[in-house]
């Protein structure tokens, strides 16, 4: 167990500003404290290779995956401030803590993120596939439908025909990934030195690559042959670790082109994915630069 500066007790009931924000002496002692060690934030939406990619980063980097929000239902994440000061007092674990958290770039995460210094990774993948992929899981998995997405499952969920299925995971769940891009693309656009984008397709054309730029950008940097050992050690297990189908196009055999033209409206709305939309859509495609 960690022993405490009491500055960081002092910390720890000490309320942010309303947005979030630290500032004076509590902002400073958070920054002094990021420079003691390296934390490895995962910002990935649901059901974007996230579970696969953050055991190989574990493997890599001689990492231990740390729960580092309250509670995981709901999914919508936000960072813990005991586990985060426990780790940074050298406690939690001896070895590099990694958080895979469903996450978006809203203003009290940021700050939170910043304060120690924190520079997450953020996947992309398709919104229709990761739907898809989302949709597989509620079908199979209760405790998934118990947590959501920032949301109620419908009880009767696995019953429902499969238009009301397929209307709900558009309707509902769709704009969570609407505002996941846009948070973490307008973030970017105001701080691009803080955000690593991965994109799904990169990450099946080259892994190896793909992890080594994650860790490189986390400040955890290894070499290539230690993230290919990794990966290769992780694909044997890779049933541990939720691997659904991981291909790419298959939420276009989910989703009527009516639902997908409404995906495409959700994400009209955001002026900052103007550039990004019909990458977000369709399989393929990397990130486009502003």
């Amino acid at each position: 167990m960690a022993v405490f500066n009491p500055k960081s007790i002092e910390l720890l009931f000490q309320e942010p500003r309303s947005d979030g924000q630290f500032a004076g002496e509590a902002l400073l002692h958070m920054r002094r404290l990021g420079k003691k060690r390296r934390a490895i934030v995962l910002a990935f939406p649901p059901k974007s290779a996230g579970t696969y990619l953050r055991s190989a980063i574990v493997f890599a980097a001689n990492g231990q995956l740390v729960r580092a929000v309250h509670a995981q239902g709901g999914r919508d994440a936000q960072p813990y401030l005991p586990v985060f000061l426990s780790y940074f007092e050298g406690g939690v674990t001896n070895r590099t803590l990694v958080a895979h958290l469903h996450m978006q770039a809203l203003p009290a995460n940021i700050h939170f993120l910043e304060a120690f210094d924190i520079r997450p990774v953020v996947m992309i993948r398709n919104i229709p596939d990761m739907l898809a992929s989302f949709w597989d899981m509620l079908e199979t998995d209760s405790v998934a439908r118990l947590d959501g997405l920032n949301c109620r499952i419908p009880q009767n969920f696995t019953d429902m025909p499969r238009a009301d299925k397929a209307d709900f995971i558009v309707d509902i769940l769709g704009p969570w990934y609407a505002s996941f891009f846009a948070t973490w693309f307008a973030y970017a656009e105001q701080s691009p030195e803080r955000v690593c984008f991965l994109t799904y397709d990169e990450f099946r054309a080259d892994p190896a690559e793909t992890l080594a730029r994650a860790l490189a950008h986390a400040g955890v940097e290894q070499p290539q042959e230690v993230c290919e050992q990794a990966l290769e050690t992780v694909w044997e297990k890779r049933a541990d670790f939720r691997f659904n189908k991981g291909e790419t196009g298959r939420g276009l055999s989910y989703f009527s082109s009516q639902q997908i033209d409404r995906l495409r409206r959700q994400l009209g709305h955001y002026e900052i994915l103007a550039p990004h939309i019909e990458m977000l859509l369709r399989a393929g495609g990397g990130v486009t630069s502003h």
